[in-house]
C-alpha cells in the first residue's frame, strides 16, 4: 500500500444513506473508519499490516460501542467483555450491508489477477439488531478494474468498479462513490 491516509465518500444507489470512509496507517497497522449518515453508524476497523481483522467497533448511539469484537492472530473471535464467540472462528473480514468499505480491503488483500476468484468468510453484521453471522463472499476479478461480488446466503450479487487504489467508484443499485479520494 503507497499511501497512508485515503479519504473517501460514497452514497447508496438510491441515495438513503451517505458515508465518510478514511483509511490510514496508525502505529504499526491500518484503520479503516467510516461513518453512514441514514442509517446512523459508525464504525472502527483496527486491521493488521495485511489488512488482516484485529478489532471492530461499531457505534450507533451511545459514547461506547455498541458492539466491540476482536480477532486474534489464531482466527480466534471474541467479545471485549470477554465471550468468546466461536460461531465465527474462520472469518476474516466484517461485512456490513451499510457500507462498500469490505470491498476496498478485499480487494487489496486479495491480490487477484484477472480472471481469479477467492471466498472469504466474513463476518456479516446487522447493523439494526447486532447480529453477527459467517457469510461467504466470493470475489472474482473480471478485467482490471472491474469485480464481481456474490453473497450467497443473503441473495446477493454484484458487478462493482473500482480505482487504481481499490476503491469502489460504482456498483449499480448498490453504492457510488461520489467524491474521490484524497
Amino acid at each position: 500500500m503507497t499511501e497512508s491516509v485515503l479519504h473517501v465518500q460514497w452514497q447508496s444507489w438510491d441515495a438513503s444513506t451517505d458515508e465518510q470512509f478514511a483509511l490510514r496507517w496508525d502505529n504499526g497497522g491500518w484503520v479503516a473508519e467510516g461513518s453512514v449518515s441514514g442509517a446512523n453508524v459508525h464504525y472502527v476497523l483496527r486491521l493488521g499490516e495485511n489488512l488482516d481483522l484485529r478489532q471492530f467497533l461499531l457505534f450507533r448511539d451511545l459514547d461506547e460501542p455498541d458492539l466491540w469484537l476482536v480477532r486474534d492472530s489464531t482466527g480466534h473471535w471474541g467479545e471485549m467483555n470477554g465471550g468468546e464467540r466461536r460461531d465465527l472462528l474462520g472469518c476474516g473480514p466484517v461485512s456490513l450491508g451499510c457500507s462498500p468499505s469490505a470491498t476496498l480491503i478485499a480487494v487489496r488483500s486479495l491480490d487477484l489477477e484477472v480472471g481469479g476468484r477467492a471466498e472469504l468468510i466474513a463476518a456479516a453484521v446487522d447493523t439494526e439488531t447486532l447480529s453477527v453471522v459467517p457469510a461467504s463472499h466470493v470475489f472474482t476479478r473480471l478485467d482490471t478494474h472491474r469485480w464481481h461480488l456474490e453473497v450467497g446466503q443473503f441473495g446477493f450479487s454484484t458487478v462493482f468498479d473500482v480505482d487504481d487504489e481499490g476503491v469502489l467508484i460504482h456498483s449499480p443499485g448498490w453504492f457510488r462513490r461520489v467524491a474521490p479520494p484524497a
